[in-house]
């Protein structure tokens, strides 16, 4: 666990465990399994899966796997840095569905440039919107962001009347079906997106007053971190991963629909956790996310190559998210 300590002369100090510098832990036990447990379950399942299935690592399976994920693996990243800095958004699957019915609303007045950057930009403004309600407002993150997800899909319906959004302008859905090296858009933003944050996250003043905004509120507020605005621009952040995501898959079947992206948001705060990013806040990774994200992925993808009836992988999938939240839970209390 990130601890938040403070130095005589008043500055303040993370320790380094549950970072990326920390690559070898202090002590054995609970604490072990919590660092690393995600790396190993990724190459347990990628191993097991490699032998069982001879589609599993064929080149088709593996692009449509990482094109799939991609709107998930890139709000994840999102809701990683919300989950460090001691929040929470539930608000990021309307914000998902709106994004996307915006731009394409949009499209035959602004054309698709502007349009998808108008869909994008709209996140980020209701990711404000949760970051003031939540640290102005002092609202609760959970009710705040389930509040805003009910308003949001609401408005989302209300400009759809109920029905698709259809754009016929095929420069449209460039974004979401075009190629760089064989490999569509999304994985590549998601790469992108990932690195950027990974990198703020923990190279930047801003990054280390994120771990210590979830880690240690009170010691961050006494060392002069403006706590408030710190997790301000997190849920902002989150917004902006969801708006992206969306305009995303808008652009890949030329359509915005009110229903996108229903329940996706769990899918999310599941990658996230099973990384092994703690929902008390202070811990965690982007790279964290993304295994989780990947794994999760391949569950599926591996039920649906090798026959298994579907109801199983969300059995499994739920059963996984248990241990990792109790693994979280039980580390903290041997620290």
């Amino acid at each position: 666990m990130n601890e938040v300590t403070q130095s005589p002369q008043g500055e303040l100090a993370l320790a380094p465990q549950g970072r990326l510098a920390g690559l070898f832990p202090r002590k054995l036990g609970i604490s072990v399994v919590r660092e690393y447990g995600i790396v190993a379950s990724f190459i347990a399942v990628f191993l097991i899966l490699a032998f069982s299935s001879n589609v599993f690592l064929t080149k088709t399976n593996v692009l449509n796997m990482l094109d799939q994920t991609a709107p998930t693996g890139i709000m994840a990243v999102g809701g990683t840095l919300v989950f460090i800095a001691g929040g929470f958004d539930l608000s990021i699957g309307a914000v998902f569905a709106i994004s996307g019915v915006l731009a394409a609303k949009a499209a035959p007045s602004l054309g698709p440039s502007l349009s998808l950057a108008l869909g994008a930009l709209v996140g980020l403004g209701f990711g404000v919107l949760n970051g003031l309600l939540v640290t102005i407002g002092r609202i609760n993150a959970f009710i705040a962001t389930l509040s805003t997800q009910l308003v949001i899909r609401g408005l989302a319906v209300a400009i759809t009347s109920g029905y698709l959004i259809v754009v016929t302008n095929p420069g449209f859905s460039h974004f979401g079906q075009g190629r760089a090296l064989g490999v569509t858009y999304g994985p590549w933003v998601w790469l992108i997106f990932a690195l950027c944050a990974g990198v703020m996250l923990s190279r930047t003043s801003l990054g280390r007053f994120i771990y210590a905004s979830g880690g240690n509120q009170e010691a961050a507020r006494l060392s002069g971190v403006r706590v408030p605005l710190v997790r301000a621009i997190t849920f902002a952040i989150s917004g902006f991963s969801a708006s992206l995501a969306g305009v995303l898959i808008a652009s890949r079947v030329s359509t915005g629909q009110a229903d996108a992206g229903t329940g996706i948001e769990f899918t999310v705060i599941a990658g996230i956790v099973i990384g092994g990013v703690s929902i008390f806040g202070g811990e965690g990774a982007i790279w964290r996310s993304v295994l989780g994200v990947l794994l999760l992925t391949m569950i599926g993808n591996g039920f649906n190559l090798l026959g298994i009836n579907p109801i199983y992988s969300q059995v499994f999938q739920g059963g996984i998210i248990l241990l990792a939240v109790a693994v979280d839970s039980w580390s903290r209390r041997s620290t």
